[in-house]
């Protein structure tokens, strides 16, 4: 009988995220400054995104200083094609790998508006932006495994009851800011759901996130109106950004964690919408995105 002799250097390492490189999108505030502190205190080397240089650079000084250690803030506006690649530009030949990608970043406006590009700017900023970032990231991701990319959704997703509707992906014949929002935060679940099935083999997991309603400046910086004073009113009863990044960074640095495609609430995984459950209508969501960005318009 032969005896096998396992050796150290046979072992799957432990993940762990000391050493490892970490890119959060929005990352001057609310969650995914929560985020970027704790990430950074178990020994990540994180970079943070943020679409204001100013609020960054603060941003980038208290991060740092609450963590013991120097952060890196880079500029992104997830509504322009052209800053998104210049931020990926800049992460492949600043960093030699990309262990941890969260799509954090967010919008949401009561009046319609559009991108540079011509996106209906909830579904632009929510799904379009994050999807191209992360292709132009993926092959330097797939290359860094074990990897993983997490997508911060929303309950919002819910109120798409009836999934997103193709005809009108746009909202060019009716909008309601609300429900623009719900769809987009169904549209990352979407995301998650076909990427994580194309990485299958590769050790690179993705899963999506439901924060919780969390105390930040979210439906305030941009055109929300009522939303804005009511979430502003609502700060008593919501979760701190820490309580609310719990969850993101659970999925970032958990050691046993391995489940992909997965949807994740108080760090269990949960059974997100019917709606979310259609996987055909994932992948139909993603050759469309794949298109738009193929031809630079909707």
């Amino acid at each position: 009988m032969v005896r096998i002799i396992e050796t150290k250097k046979d072992r799957p390492l432990a993940w762990t995220l000391k050493e490892k490189i970490v890119l959060i999108t929005g990352g001057n505030t609310g969650i995914g400054r929560a985020a970027a502190i704790e990430l950074a205190q178990r020994g990540a080397e994180v970079l943070f995104t943020s679409r204001d240089p100013e609020a960054g650079e603060r941003a980038r000084v208290e991060i740092s200083r609450a963590a013991g250690h120097d952060v890196t803030c880079l500029p992104l506006d997830l509504a322009w094609f052209s800053s998104i690649r210049k931020l990926a530009d800049a992460v492949l030949v600043g960093w030699p790998a990309l262990h941890v990608l969260i799509n954090n970043a967010g919008a949401v406006l009561t009046r319609r508006s559009e991108t540079v590009e011509g996106f209906e700017t909830t579904l632009g900023v929510n799904h379009v932006g994050h999807f191209l970032l992360t292709t132009l990231l993926l092959d330097r991701i797939k290359n860094s495994a074990p990897a993983r990319i997490i997508n911060v959704s929303s309950r919002a997703h819910l109120r798409a009851v009836t999934g997103l509707d193709f005809g009108d992906l746009q909202s060019r014949r009716h909008y309601r800011g609300f429900l623009a929002y719900s769809r987009s935060k169904l549209a990352n679940i979407y995301f998650t759901r076909e990427l994580a099935r194309r990485l299958e083999g590769t050790e690179v997991t993705a899963n999506a996130v439901h924060p919780g309603l969390v105390a930040t400046r979210f439906a305030q910086d941009r055109d929300t109106r009522w939303l804005g004073a009511l979430m502003r009113l609502g700060t008593w009863f919501m979760l701190s950004p820490e309580q609310g990044a719990d969850t993101v960074v659970y999925c970032a640095s958990d050691p046993e964690l391995s489940a992909s495609g997965k949807y994740f609430v108080h760090r269990r995984e949960s059974t997100p919408s019917r709606a979310a459950q259609d996987d055909d209508a994932a992948r139909r969501l993603w050759e469309e995105t794949e298109r738009w960005i193929r031809e630079g318009h909707p």
